[in-house]
């Protein structure tokens, strides 16, 4: 979805043009979240005039807008700006197509007293559209977030004398936004000041001195009791004791801060961060953060908080796309998922943000694993080793369905919600709807700080480690182990399962180097890639513990061929999917060991006896699956509740290269984005 990236540099000398290089680079970090377009917005006055914003945008990559940049011949570009505040913005297009006028920021007039940058949508924009255009604004664009800046021009002008904060004014623009949101600010009003706030989308504060700062639990301030002392309204450094607690002790102490929807795009600049929190109302002014609340929540601090990121993660290192590095990070990003839960000696499993709330778990009436795209997918794929171990009932819900039916919910149920990024909207706002029935909630999440590892009363993080390619690969293994993991701690203490617990727990000890073997097969997918590579339309099928496998492999090669795939549970063949069977109808099947092997080979020759030309993954010489399949890609054998594991990574290394030979975009495919922030 949109990326957020702003800079505030406040007695830190720093060229116009270091300025647009920062915005640069940092839009660049945020390139992974999904976008058509970009824009920023900077002072554009000669010297360090800040009476003039100029906003810059351009349809396309963020290399199109450094052309753009390039070619403003009015921009003064090496004078040094002691404090600056510069936003910048990368679209994913929701109201209005792809275009430089319907990029952000969006201004409130042609004079650019007020811009902002939104990552959401509003679902009011029309009735805020009318009352506006009633009080005579005129509109340039298409989009929702005009609303919002010309919204702020209108309360601005209703007040005598302009005497109000700009964090004030943005608390009295935001009131009348209904909808999810992340927005930063800035105004020709209030030179050298930036607010941010957000409802829904995530938005960080990244803070870089190199003075020790005066504390790392920042309270929160109640609106009102605050306001800033710029010369244009009364107050002063006495105003309040806890105002200067994230300055450096004094008003001539130099600090920077970079506002960012993500953690990735301020990592090279500081580890030191914020996480905002639902209505948060962040403001800078005179180089000191405050953030304001209308009314306090159960909160009355935010931390600050060290970043566990290093530059490297976020490189793509040797290889040619994220994507790529990401499926030959597996071996070890499910190690690391592992390290130090598991007790192999001991046959237990420790994980310690569920430690707490066992009993709790125990004793509920049922699972209930909320989750949208590839997170639904492992959830699919743990259903059933979950309900054998557990044994308890085990729903699996979209999250944008789950609320449509607004499900019914107990208070002895246990919810678990599955994301990625941890910012999902759909899964956000089931999980409010959850905790409002009185649920436990837990998360399963990849990134530490996210929304749904703060709003839920416990959880796990899954340490795969940064994921930039939109199509998600090893967060989809982790997720899978780390529900996995799950199933084992609630059922240690079952003599029943004993013996099946070791089996599982070796199994996951020997993963590591058997995901490695399956990697090695590169070449021979690769050459499967050229053969299928004009292909219309993949089949997947597979049933059991293996279905899961096949929808998720299905999602892959849609995501990144455009090519039409579905994953088909083996045992409706007859109940439809068989008239699709024909000699040019490509199908690839996965036949790998288990329980249910016997029946898979059923459906194996019912494709085979329509001329079907199947290609098989199965185990090493099977030479009854030899009979029937086209050709074969053999994957180790291991537990069959982990056998998706190793399953899958063929179909992700296929629909790459697929993706490859096509020459498209493999880490960013059209019309997706990595973090789904909006409804």
């Amino acid at each position: 979805m949109c990326g957020i990236f702003a800079y505030l540099n406040y007695m830190v000398p720093v060229k116009r043009q270091e300025v647009l290089d920062i915005l640069i680079k940092g839009l660049q970090r945020l390139e992974y979240r999904g976008y058509d377009s970009a824009g920023l917005a900077i002072d554009g006055g000669q010297g360090a005039d800040q009476s003039v914003i100029n906003i810059i945008k351009q349809k396309g990559k963020v290399s199109e807008l450094q052309k753009a940049i390039l070619e403003q011949k009015d921009i003064d570009r090496d004078t040094l700006l002691e404090c600056h505040v510069g936003i910048s913005h990368t679209r994913w297009a929701t109201h209005g197509e792809p275009s430089p006028l319907n990029s952000h920021p969006q201004r409130s007039d042609e004079h650019n007293e007020f811009v902002v940058v939104h990552n959401g949508i509003l679902t009011n924009y029309k009735d805020i559209k009318m009352f506006l255009e009633k009080k005579g604004f005129k509109f340039e664009s298409e989009t929702d977030t005009e609303c919002i800046a010309k919204m702020m021009k209108h309360i601005y002008s209703s007040h005598e004398n302009k005497q109000v904060t700009f964090q004030k004014l943005a608390e009295e623009t935001i009131q009348q936004l209904e909808g999810a949101f992340a927005l930063v600010f800035k105004s020709t009003h209030y030179p050298g000041e930036v607010v941010a706030t957000r409802r829904g989308g995530p938005l960080l504060v990244g803070v870089r001195s190199k003075i020790k700062l005066a504390t790392n639990a920042f309270p929160i301030i109640i609106s009102g009791e605050v306001h800033c002392s710029d010369g244009r309204y009364p107050s002063g450094k006495s105003a309040h004791p806890l105002m200067h607690q994230l300055s450096n002790g004094d008003e001539g102490d130099a600090i920077e801060y970079f506002f960012s929807s993500d953690a990735s795009a301020v990592i090279e600049h500081t580890n030191q961060v914020i996480y905002l929190e639902d209505d948060d109302v962040a403001s800078v002014c005179n180089g000191q953060l405050n953030i304001h609340r209308m009314k306090m929540n159960n909160s009355n601090i935010r931390e600050l908080k060290t970043l566990k990121l290093e530059l490297e993660q976020i490189m793509k290192g040797n290889y040619s796309t994220f994507m790529q590095k990401e499926i030959f990070e597996q071996p070890e990003s499910v190690v690391n998922t592992m390290r130090g839960r598991l007790n192999y000696e001991e046959n237990r499993v420790v994980m310690g943000g569920l430690a707490d709330h066992m009993g709790e778990i125990k004793r509920c009436r049922r699972l209930i694993m909320i989750a949208c795209g590839t997170s639904y997918n492992s959830a699919i794929a743990t259903r059933q080793i979950m309900e054998e171990l557990t044994e308890l009932p085990v729903m699996i819900e979209l999250a944008s369905d789950f609320l449509d039916r607004t499900t019914p919910i107990f208070r002895d149920d246990v919810c678990f919600f599955v994301s990625q990024s941890g910012e999902t909207a759909d899964t956000l706002m089931a999980l409010k709807y959850c905790k409002s029935k009185g649920a436990l909630t837990v998360g399963i999440t990849n990134v530490v700080g996210s929304s749904v590892s703060r709003e839920t009363d416990c959880g796990v993080h899954i340490n795969a480690g940064p994921e930039i390619g939109v199509a998600s690969t090893k967060a989809y293994t982790s997720q899978f182990i780390t529900l996995i993991m799950f199933a084992l701690m609630v059922s240690e203490d079952r003599i029943s399962m004993v013996s099946r617990r070791r089996e599982i727990m070796k199994g996951l000890h020997e993963l590591p180097k058997k995901i490695e073997k399956v990697l090695t097969m590169d070449e021979k997918i690769k050459a499967l890639a050229d053969e299928l590579v004009e292909e219309r339309s993949l089949l997947v099928m597979g049933r059991g513990y293996n279905y899961a496998t096949c929808v998720e492999g299905a999602l892959k090669i849609k995501e990144l061929t455009y090519m039409h795939s579905e994953g088909i549970q083996m045992g409706e063949l007859k109940h439809g999917p068989l008239a699709m069977i024909d000699p040019n109808m490509r199908v690839l099947m996965i036949c790998t060991k288990d329980k249910l092997y016997s029946k898979v080979m059923n459906g194996v020759q019912q494709v085979n006896a329509r001329q079907g030309r199947p290609v098989v993954i199965c185990n090493p010489d099977d030479e009854y699956v030899a009979q029937f399949a086209y050709k074969r890609l053999e994957v180790p054998e291991t537990v069959d509740c982990l056998q998706g594991i190793l399953n899958v990574i063929p179909l992700q290394l296929l629909s790459f290269h697929i993706a490859t030979k096509k020459n498209l975009d493999v880490d960013m495919p059209r019309n997706l984005a990595k973090s789904v922030t909006v409804e």
